[in-house]
This record gives C-alpha cells, structure tokens and sequence, in this order.
C-alpha cells in the first residue's frame, strides 16, 4: 500500500529541497545541505514525471520560481539570525546611509536669481553661485528668491516675497547689517580726544 502518489510525494521532495536550500544559508555545510538540496528537487521532478509529460513540465515550472524565492527569503532573514549579526554587525540606519548634503542648510535662504529661470537657472547666496530650479514659475534675472527645499541633487526656489526680502537684509548673523546701538556702544561721532 503506497501513502503518497507520485505527485504527493513531487511536492513533499520539492519543499524538502527548498528547506534545504533555506538552511544550506543559515547553517554552513560546506555544500552537503546544497547537494541534498539538489537531490530532492531533481527527486521532485523524476517523481512528476512518473505521472505523466505536463506534470512533469509543471514541477519543473514551479522549481523555477520556488527555489530563487527560497534562496531569496533565507538571504532576506540571514541579517536577523545572531550569525548574520555577528557577521555582518549592526544595521545602519536610514540616517546614518544619507549622504551629508551641506546645501540642506540653505532652505529658507534669499538669494538672487543670475539667470532667466524656465525652470532652471543660477542663483547668488552668500556669494556661491548655485544652480536651481523653480517651482514652475519663470524668474527674470535679479529677482529675489527663496530656497524651498533640497531634494538630491535639486534646489528648489520660488519667488521671494517683500517681507522675506526684507528679513534676508537684515538677517540676525549678518553682524555688519545691524546697527551700532545693537552692540551697546557710543556713538562714534564723539571726539574722543576732548
């Protein structure tokens, strides 16, 4: 009395050879889980083909697809299990992978357009040349503009508004905008020598 058909047992050597494929990753054999691996599938298939010729095909189908899956998910779980972590340390994160991007620094910053902008041009902040895109809006040479985000290797402007161009003129760290009285200090004007 046979338990399994031919099929049954297809499909049992089949996830047998994708277990085997799985640990083959996390338990290092030397290739002997990979071999067993192997023989089970190629078992799986022989075991199909016993059935009949479109079975058969169809195995060899799904062997196609299941066994790169099941090397992909162990190669995917690796990383969590204690050895991957003790190979491989910690994770980075998100934050600790960004690049630094200086110009990041720069959003809210007004500066001056060089260029006609349809949409990109260059624009003067600080005295650095930098090139830009508009928000969809064209700007004429001279106007001023603000940076509104940095985006990869984009900056992003819009048209400065009057109070923003005001506030940029007399912006907080620019210790030579402000005025003297700020410092606490006399007039200049008094003759210091009377």
């Amino acid at each position: 009395m046979n338990i399994l058909d031919p099929i049954g047992w297809a499909m049992v050597l089949l996830v047998l050879g994708c277990g085997f494929l799985i640990l083959e990753i996390f338990i290092p054999s030397g290739g002997l889980l990979s071999f067993f691996a192997f023989v089970a599938i190629v078992g799986s298939m022989v075991m199909a083909f016993q059935r009949d010729t479109t079975t058969g095909l169809s195995f060899m189908a799904v062997a196609v697809i299941a066994v790169p899956a099941a090397i992909a998910l162990g190669l995917k779980l690796w990383p969590k299990t204690p050895m991957g972590r003790a190979i491989l340390g910690d994770v980075p994160s998100e934050d600790e992978t960004k690049p630094d991007e200086p110009r990041r620094s720069l959003v809210g910053r007004v500066g001056v357009a060089q260029s006609l902008m349809l949409p990109s041009g260059a624009v003067l902040i600080d005295g650095h040349l930098i090139d830009a895109v508009s928000q969809g809006i064209p700007i004429d040479p001279g106007e001023a503009v603000v940076i509104v985000e940095v985006r990869a290797n984009r900056v992003m402007v819009r048209p400065a508004k009057p109070d923003e161009v005001q506030s940029a003129a007399l912006r907080p760290d620019d210790v030579l905008s402000r005025p003297l009285e700020e410092f606490g200090l006399d007039s200049l004007n008094d003759d210091p020598l009377s």
